[in-house]
């Protein structure tokens, strides 16, 4: 991918978005039944962050919080995980978001959410209250089409942050449809184009593709986003397939890579993890179905636990795994406990 190589930085990837203190239930059942609830965090870019920083990257997430005990909570667990967190702002008027959810239920597959997040200190993010020399201090910087509809504020800071310009970083941008988050209702999808459209690399899964566009097919999306040098195709698990550019040939090279065999604990959390391991093995510059092998592995690392982060596998194992042939890829199975391991593949949950 193009880049910034030449430009002085100081993060390889800058993760802005709204993050939320998350309110995980102690049993599975409706959430008016649910007696009990834990506390942790989400929000898919500090997700993204926390998963870089744990696998060596300089990653720095900015946003807006609340002056207040959850915002403390939030600011302190993702510096927990060796992100750069000194360019968050405090709001002293607006709360941090906060939202409930219940277990997933496997059988059912019913899962509720409750939000509290209107007015939330991340909502009132503008590129006049962002500290843009933070932000584009970076090789990468990864955005996701949630912070979008947080606002026209927001909107307006990642039209800003999308806009060509000289010595601009790679932008990365998960598409991520929401279209309950969205204040017009059918204004998101049309918003959610023309963003990912102006973005170098983009990941986008083709069920949000066909609710989101009406398109049908990893080649229809690639026609409706030509622009972006990279553009992931996510398959659920059928895989995903990768449209690759080199700067300066009109030509893509297509790339599809499988999906693992995971036994899933919950499955929250997954995108933003894919998203982490293809960034992480981007600027590596390994080839590009390693990085999507990469993204798959960060995917079963926080498939096979309850919420969403998790410590990613160690490097040295995860390169192992991705460098098998297609036979043995295709014949791995990942259950809970297998990032744990140092040695070879055969000695963790693998069958």
């Amino acid at each position: 991918m193009s880049g910034s190589a030449a430009r002085t930085t100081t993060a390889d990837v800058v993760c802005l978005g709204e993050s939320m203190v998350t309110f995980l239930p102690s049993q599975p059942g409706r959430l008016a039944d649910v007696p009990s609830f834990g506390r942790g965090i989400g929000g898919a870019e500090s997700n993204v962050a926390c998963a870089l920083a744990a696998d060596g990257h300089r990653a720095r997430w900015i946003s807006r919080v609340g002056a207040d005990g959850f915002g403390d909570h939030l600011v302190d667990t993702i510096d927990g995980y060796g992100v750069d967190t000194s360019a968050v702002r405090r709001d002293p008027d607006r709360p941090t978001g906060i939202y409930f959810r219940t277990a997933t239920d496997r059988a059912t597959d019913t899962h509720e959410v409750a939000y509290y997040r209107a007015g939330s200190a991340a909502s009132a993010m503008s590129p006049d209250n962002v500290p843009m020399e933070d932000v584009l201090s970076t090789r990468v910087l990864h955005l996701s089409g949630i912070t979008a509809a947080l606002s026209a504020d927001c909107l307006a800071l990642l039209n800003t942050l999308t806009a060509p310009r000289e010595g601009r970083p790679v932008v990365s941008f998960d598409v991520n449809h929401r279209p309950g988050l969205w204040r017009g209702g059918e204004e998101g999808p049309e918003v959610l184009l023309a963003l990912a459209r102006r973005c170098d690399l983009v990941f986008v899964g083709d069920d949000e593709a066909e609710e989101a566009w009406g398109l049908h097919g990893a080649e229809a999306i690639r026609a409706a986003l030509p622009e972006p040098e990279v553009l992931v195709v996510k398959r659920g698990a059928d895989g995903v397939t990768v449209f690759s550019r080199t700067v300066g040939d009109g030509g893509d090279t297509v790339t599809t890579v499988p999906s693992l065999r995971v036994d899933v604990v919950a499955a929250v959390g997954a995108g933003d993890a894919f998203a982490a391991g293809f960034l992480s093995a981007t600027l590596r510059d390994l080839p590009v179905r390693d990085r999507a092998r990469h993204g798959h592995l960060m995917a079963a690392a926080v498939l096979t636990v309850p919420g969403d982060l998790t410590g990613p596998p160690p490097r040295a194992y995860a390169d192992r795994l991705a460098a098998l042939d297609d036979t043995a890829w295709g014949t791995l199975r990942l259950g809970p406990g297998w990032t744990a391991a140092e040695g070879a593949y055969e000695e963790v949950p693998v069958r």
